[in-house]
C-alpha cells in the first residue's frame, strides 16, 4: 500500500484540469513536429522552453514528454504516404510502411503504427512503474565497452533490415559509417575530411542526409520511373486494418515493446536502435522474410511499437539516475534543472508528486493520441489522392524548409541536393538507403565507446571479453555472424541427403 499510494497521488495530479491541457498540448505539438520532417522533438522542445518558465515544474515536463513520444507517432506518418522520415526512429517504417501506401493500404499502415505506439508505449509504462529501480540499477553497469557491442551489433543488423544484396547494404553501411566521422575528432581536435571548410568541421547532421537520399532521392527516381510509364500506386480504400492484419502483427507488437522497453532504458540505445532491432528480428523469425519490404504488416508493427516503448523507458535513467539517454532527454534534463529540479535517485523519494504525475501523464497521453490517430487516419490517407506533379513540389519544399529550420544553414539545403542525388542513384543501382542511414546514426556510438574503452583497456581488445556483459554480447554478435553460415551448410547437407536417398530409390 506504501508503494500505491505515490502512484495514486500522481494520478490526482496529471488529472488537475491545467496538467490535462498541456497533456493535451504536448501530443497534439508532438504530431505536428513528427509529420514535418526536419523539426524533431529536441529542436521544438529547444523552441518552447521559454514557454515553460511561467508555468509548475511538473505541468512543464508533462508537456514536454507528451512532445516526445507523439511525435514518434507523427513520423510515421510521412514515412508511409511520402518515404520521408519525419524522426530518425522512422526510418525502419519507410521499408514497408510507403510499399503498402503503394497498394493501397496506407490506412493498414497508419492503423498498425497507431496500435503499435499505444500497446508499446502503455507496456513501457507499466514496466517502468514497477521495474524502474531494478533496471536503473542495471543500466549503471553499462560503460563503453558494452556501448560498443550494442552498436557493432546495432550495424551488423543493418545488413538485416536490408532488401537488396548483403554485399550492397554492407557497402551502403560503411558509406554511413564514413560519413559519420566527418568533422572534427572529439579526442584530439584534428578535423577529418572537412576538405578546411568550417560549415563541416561540427560533421553532418542526421535530417539532411535523411531528408535527402529519402525524401528528395525518392522523388528524382519517382520521376524518372513516371517518365518511362510506371503504374501509379493503387486507389486507397481502406481507413483501419483488418481483422486479419491484427492478428498477423499481434506477434510482432508484443515482442516491439519488450525490446523497445529494454533498448530504450540504454543510454545511447534509444527509439532508433530499437525500432531497427525489432524489425530486424521480425524478419529473423520470418518464415517468409521475402515478404519484408514487400509491405509486410510486421515491419510497420515491429519498429513503431518498438520505438515508443523505447520514448517512455528513456524516462528511466532520466529520472532516477539524472543520466539523459538522447538527445531529447538531454533536453527535458535542461528544462528539470531550469525549474530547479535536479533528476536523481532522490526524485522518487524527495518529489513523488513530480515523478508519478510525469510517469502517469503517459497513460493518460497514450490514450489521447489512440483517439486522435483513429479518426485521422483517413484524412492522412487522402494524401495519396493528390496528383503526383502537386505532392512532389510540395514534399520537396517541406523537405527543404525542414531541414532549413534546424539549424537555419544554407549549406544545409546544398547537403539535401547532393545527398538527393546520392540517393537516387543508390536507388536507380539497387542499393538501399537505409543501411547507409542507420550506420551514419550508429557510428558516432561506435566511434566514441570504441576509442573509450581502448584507453580504458591500454589498447588490448581483449579487455571486451573479460566484462560480463560486453562478452556476452559479443558472443551474441559472433552467433548473429556465424547463424547464416551454419544454416547454410545444414541446408547443403539435408540437400546432399535428400538427392542421396533420391539416388537410392531409384
Amino acid at each position: 500500500m506504501d508503494f500505491l499510494t505515490p502512484v495514486v497521488d500522481g494520478f490526482g495530479v496529471v488529472l488537475e484540469p491545467t496538467n490535462l491541457l498541456y497533456c493535451l498540448l504536448g501530443v497534439v505539438v508532438g504530431m505536428l513536429v513528427g509529420v514535418l520532417p526536419g523539426l524533431g522533438p529536441a529542436a521544438t522542445i529547444a523552441i518552447l522552453l521559454p514557454l515553460t518558465f511561467g508555468v509548475e515544474p511538473v505541468t512543464a515536463i508533462i508537456m514536454l514528454a507528451g512532445i516526445f513520444y507523439g511525435a514518434q507517432y507523427g513520423g510515421t506518418i510521412t514515412s508511409v504516404l511520402l518515404r520521408l522520415p519525419g524522426e530518425a526512429s522512422s526510418v525502419v517504417t519507410v521499408f514497408d510502411g510507403h510499399a503498402l501506401a503503394r497498394k493501397g493500404k496506407a490506412g493498414t499502415a497508419l492503423g498498425i503504427a497507431a496500435i503499435g505506439s499505444f500497446v508499446g508505449g502503455t507496456v513501457s509504462i507499466v514496466a517502468l512503474s514497477f521495474l524502474a529501480p531494478l533496471v536503473a540499477g542495471f543500466a549503471l553497469d553499462f560503460g563503453p565497452p558494452e556501448y560498443t557491442a550494442l552498436a557493432l551489433l546495432g550495424i551488423l543488423l543493418v545488413a538485416t533490415v536490408s532488401n537488396g544484396g548483403r554485399v550492397k547494404a554492407i557497402i551502403a553501411a560503411c558509406l554511413g559509417l564514413l560519413l559519420a566521422t566527418v568533422g572534427r575528432d572529439m579526442f584530439t581536435g584534428a578535423e577529418r575530411f572537412t576538405f578546411e571548410s568550417l560549415s563541416l568541421a561540427d560533421g553532418l547532421d542526421f535530417v539532411p542526409i535523411a531528408m535527402g537520399v529519402f525524401g528528395l532521392g525518392e522523388i528524382l527516381y519517382n520521376l524518372e520511373e513516371r517518365r518511362k510509364g510506371a503504374t501509379a500506386p493503387a486507389k486507397v480504400a481502406n481507413a483501419w486494418p483488418s481483422r486479419a492484419d491484427l492478428r498477423q502483427s499481434s506477434g510482432a507488437i508484443g515482442r516491439g515493446s519488450v525490446l523497445g522497453f529494454l533498448l530504450g532504458i540504454l543510454p545511447g540505445g534509444g527509439a532508433t536502435l530499437s525500432s531497427l532491432a525489432a524489425y530486424a528480428l521480425e524478419k529473423r523469425r520470418s518464415k517468409t522474410p521475402e515478404r519484408f519490404g514487400q509491405g509486410a504488416v510486421e515491419g510497420v508493427a515491429a519498429p513503431e511499437t518498438a520505438n515508443n516503448a523505447a520514448a517512455t523507458s528513456s524516462f528511466i535513467p532520466l529520472l532516477t539516475l539524472g543520466i539523459p539517454a538522447n538527445a531529447t532527454m538531454a533536453m527535458i534534463f535542461g528544462a528539470l534543472m531550469i525549474q530547479g529540479v535536479t533528476p536523481g535517485p532522490q526524485l522518487v523519494t524527495e518529489d513523488p508528486a513530480l515523478f508519478w504525475g510525469v510517469v502517469n501523464s503517459m497513460y493518460i497521453g497514450n490514450i489521447l493520441l489512440l483517439i486522435m490517430s483513429i479518426p485521422l487516419v483517413g484524412l492522412f490517407v487522402r494524401i495519396l489522392s493528390v496528383r503526383g506533379t502537386i505532392l512532389a513540389p510540395i514534399t520537396v519544399l517541406i523537405t527543404l524548409v525542414g531541414v532549413y529550420t534546424v539549424r537555419n544553414s544554407v549549406f544545409d539545403i546544398a547537403l539535401v541536393v547532393v545527398f538527393g542525388v546520392v540517393g537516387y542513384l543508390m536507388k536507380k543501382f539497387g542499393f538501399e538507403p537505409g543501411p547507409l542511414v542507420l550506420a551514419f546514426v550508429l557510428g558516432s556510438l561506435l566511434e566514441t565507446s570504441l576509442r573509450r574503452s581502448l584507453l580504458v583497456f591500454d589498447g588490448d581488445p581483449t579487455g571486451f571479453l573479460t566484462r560480463p556483459i560486453s562478452g556476452t554480447l559479443f558472443l551474441l554478435l559472433a552467433v548473429v555472424i556465424l547463424l547464416p553460415f551454419v544454416q547454410k551448410l545444414v541446408r547443403g547437407r539435408r540437400g546432399a541427403a535428400r538427392v542421396e536417398r533420391e539416388k537410392t530409390d531409384a
